[in-house]
């Protein structure tokens, strides 16, 4: 379990500013009105419960400066958490179509054109299209260790995931794995989906970290070597 939403946070313990060149705006304020600022810095970059509040914002920063909705900015579309990451799925696996239109009026109580919805669907599809290729390069960087440590040419690996992101997304799956593959060219990672949540996951890379240290002094007997 890499627990890996840690990273770049502000504590000293971890890895402060790591981040900070690729933060934008908009990451900011995110983590500055959130719960715990300061902390999970990656995870709000990438994780299903922050990436349809990054479009909000992004959708209320262009409203600002008459780029979309006729330049006017609802009470709904101003609203922490109105736009949620469901929402980019769907719009992101649709066509530009009454439909989207339709949603995207009666979610944000704006006026909405074939254009402004074009505009949604492409800040969504940024949105997430980031967020897998940081998830890639983070598993990159953690494959191409391994491969390393094991001082091997080639890796081959196997990766569990959960998350409805990479569960239900349209598109962010095969971008995910598609980086993976260009950024990690000699390792081979094959993802599984964990139908049981990080929690166990945890448990059992804790338990299977205890057994190590007990069957290296383990002979090929099953006796304890001496």
């Amino acid at each position: 379990n890499t627990e890996w939403g840690g990273f770049g946070d502000k504590s000293p313990l971890s890895d402060p500013g790591a981040l900070d060149d690729i933060l934008t705006d908009f990451d900011k304020e995110v983590d500055e009105t959130s719960i715990n600022p300061g902390v999970h810095i990656f995870e709000k970059m990438i994780s299903g419960m922050y990436l349809g509040e990054i479009v909000r914002l992004v959708l209320v920063e262009l409203t600002n400066n008459n780029l979309l909705f006729e330049g006017k900015v609802t009470v709904r579309l101003d609203t922490k958490h109105t736009f949620e990451t469901k929402h980019m799925s769907f719009i992101e696996g649709a066509r530009v179509d009454q439909e989207v239109i339709d949603t995207i009026q009666d979610l944000l109580k704006v006026r909405c054109s074939e254009d402004d919805a074009r505009v949604v669907s492409l800040v969504c599809d940024t949105i997430s299209s980031r967020s897998a290729h940081l998830c890639a390069a983070a598993l990159a960087a953690i494959a191409n260790r391994i491969r390393l440590n094991k001082a091997k040419d080639n890796l081959k690996t196997a990766v569990g995931v959960d998350g409805t992101v990479y569960k239900k997304h349209p598109n962010f799956r095969h971008k995910l794995e598609d980086a993976v593959a260009f950024l990690a060219p000699e390792c081979d990672l094959k993802f599984y989906i964990s139908e049981d949540g990080s929690g166990k996951g945890a448990a059992m890379v804790t338990a299977v970290a205890q057994r190590q240290p007990h069957s290296r002094l383990m002979n090929g007997n099953g006796e304890e070597d001496r």
